[in-house]
C-alpha cells in the first residue's frame, strides 16, 4: 500500500513522532496507517525496555481537583528539561484525569487503568517515552476526598493537599486560611500532622537520644531522674514545634502555633476548621541521583 509526504506528517502529528521514524513506520507496515501507530507503539515499548536501568529523578509534581476529588502525582524523568516540556506536561495533566477517573489503588492498577485518550496508561507512558527519548516513570500518587488546599511549589518542584473538616467551606476567610496552611506546608518541614501522629516508637528513640545527652552532659549526669524526665518532656514539646504542622509557628505570625491561627480563623468565621490531613511531595525525593563527570563526559563526546 502507497502512502505519500501528507500520511507521513498526519502520522507525526497524531504520535508525536519524528518525521524518519514515522517514515520508517510506514514504510514497515506497508503503509497501512493504523499498523503504523501499533509499530511506533511498539518501539515505544522497546524504548522503555532499553531505558529501564536509567535513572529519572527529575520531572515534575502536579496536582488537580475535579468535583470533590483531589489528585496529586509524581512523574520522573531523567532531565529537569523535560518538565519544560509541553508533551511531559499534558501528559501529566492526562495522568491525573485518569486518576481521578478511576481511583486506582496503587500505581500498577493505574498504569492497567484506562488512559484518557485511549489504550492504557502503561500504553501511553512508552508512547512518551518514545516520543520524548528520556526514561519516564509515574513514581506514586494519592487521592483526597472532601475540602482541600492544594498547591505547586515552582515548576513541580513541591506539590502539597491539605485536607480539612469544616462547617465553614463557603464563607469568605476560609479560602485564604486553607491556601495559607497549604503553603505552610510545603515551605516548612513537615513530618506529622500533630503530636497524636508521631508513632510510639520515633517518640521512644527521640527520648532516649535526649537522656543519653543528658546523661553524658556533665551538668545534668548528676541531676534526679524525675528531674531529667521533666526536661525531656520540655525537649520534646521543641521537637512536636520543629516536626508537627499543627503545632509549628505560623510563618505569616510566628506569635501563634497553625492550630491557633486556624482556631482563630474558625472563631471569626464563626464555625469550625480542623485540619485532618496532608500529602507533601517532593520531586525526586529519596531516589540516588546520577553523579555526573561532565568533563569526562564532554571528553568521550569529543573523541566519538
Amino acid at each position: 500500500m502507497a502512502f505519500t509526504a501528507k500520511d507521513v506528517a498526519e502520522l507525526r502529528k497524531q504520535t508525536g513522532c519524528g518525521m524518519m521514524d514515522c517514515k520508517n513506520a510506514l514504510v514497515a507496515s506497508n503503509g497501512d496507517f493504523e499498523a503504523a501507530v501499533k509499530f511506533l507503539r511498539e518501539k515505544g515499548m522497546a524504548a522503555t525496555a532499553k531505558k529501564a536501568d536509567r535513572i529519572a529523578a527529575e520531572g515534575l509534581v502536579d496536582v488537580m481537583t475535579v468535583g470533590n476529588t483531589t489528585a496529586i502525582v509524581e512523574v520522573n524523568s531523567e532531565t529537569d528539561f523535560v518538565a519544560k516540556n509541553a508533551t511531559f506536561q499534558e501528559f501529566v495533566k492526562e495522568v491525573l484525569q485518569t486518576i481521578i477517573a478511576n481511583k486506582p489503588k496503587d500505581v500498577e492498577a493505574l498504569l492497567a487503568s484506562e488512559f484518557v485518550t485511549g489504550g492504557t496508561v502503561a500504553d501511553a507512558l512508552a508512547e512518551r517515552i518514545y516520543k520524548i527519548g528520556e526514561k519516564l516513570s509515574i513514581r506514586r500518587f494519592n487521592i483526597v476526598e472532601g475540602v482541600v488546599s492544594t498547591y505547586i511549589h515552582g515548576l513541580g518542584a513541591t506539590g502539597v493537599i491539605v485536607s480539612f473538616d469544616t462547617d465553614v467551606a463557603d464563607k469568605d476567610g476560609f479560602a485564604e486560611c486553607a491556601k495559607n496552611i497549604a503553603l505552610q506546608t510545603a515551605a516548612m518541614d513537615v513530618k506529622y500532622l500533630d503530636r497524636e501522629s508521631v508513632p510510639a516508637s520515633v517518640l521512644a528513640e527521640e527520648e532516649a537520644i535526649l537522656i543519653k545527652q543528658m546523661k553524658e552532659d556533665p551538668k545534668m549526669a548528676n541531676k534526679p531522674d524525675n528531674i531529667l524526665a521533666n526536661i525531656v518532656k520540655g525537649r520534646l514539646g521543641k521537637f512536636y514545634e520543629n516536626n508537627c504542622l499543627t503545632e509549628q509557628a505560623y510563618v505569616k505570625d510566628d506569635s501563634m502555633s497553625v492550630a491557633k491561627y486556624v482556631a482563630s480563623v474558625a472563631k471569626e468565621l464563626g464555625g469550625s476548621i480542623k485540619i485532618t490531613g496532608y500529602v507533601r511531595y517532593d520531586k525526586g525525593e529519596g531516589i540516588q541521583k546520577r553523579e555526573e563527570d561532565f568533563a569526562a563526559e564532554i571528553e568521550k563526546m569529543v573523541k566519538g
